[in-house]
């Protein structure tokens, strides 16, 4: 016999679910942000040159990234984030424009190059390889824009010293749909310029 359902287990109706999400944005977040990493996972890791996909535990902060995969028998770090809702703007004939939010869910130390230690929110540029953006927010598709780490723009928020802004990724970062560089909706051609460049 198989496992019951969340519903049944928690004695809630779906109906009682969709009215929990929808008055606690919190919620939704968290519930939404795993369903993207589950839709990703899905829909793009099984591509036949992947030959190892595994989810690090998120509460091991060393260790950054939603999967961990191996392609042409290298390993690489993909980070899954979601759009800010809130800024969302439909522009129409299936045209957006938004933000993703990237950043760590809670402030941690970090160590920059030159041995010097401050505490941010902020991920760090080479942290993990690319970065994958749930779109569901363009309109309710599942849909993901794709960017290399290094191709991400720099953080400009004037806290922050010139030489810590060069190794910080900023928290916001703007998207459009269609999408514009540095995005792209094509992982394994990112993967195949990260195989390139390290050979």
């Amino acid at each position: 016999m198989g496992r019951k359902s969340i519903l049944a287990q928690w004695g809630i109706t779906g109906k009682e679910l969709t009215e929990l999400v929808d008055q606690n944005p919190s919620l939704r977040g968290i519930l939404l942000g795993y369903v993207a990493e589950k839709k990703f996972q899905d829909n793009y890791l099984s591509h036949p040159g992947i030959t190892s996909v595994q989810k690090d535990d998120d509460h091991v902060r060393s260790m950054k990234g939603d999967r961990r995969i191996v392609y042409k028998g290298q390993t690489f770090l993909i980070e899954v984030k979601s759009l800010q809702t809130n800024m969302v703007r439909n522009l129409g004939n299936d045209r957006w424009q938004g933000k993703a939010q990237v950043d760590a869910s809670d402030s941690r130390t970090i160590t920059l190059p030159d041995g010097t230690t401050m505490k941010t929110t902020c991920l760090l540029r080479g942290e993990f390889d690319i970065l994958a953006v749930n779109c569901f927010a363009f309109g309710e598709k599942w849909r993901f824009a794709f960017a290399l780490n290094a191709d991400l723009p720099p953080n400009t928020f004037k806290k922050y010293t010139e030489y810590q802004r060069r190794y910080l990724l900023p928290s916001l970062i703007p998207i459009e749909w269609p999408l514009n560089p540095p995005f792209t909706d094509k992982l394994i051609k990112l993967l195949k310029r990260l195989v390139k460049r390290s050979s």
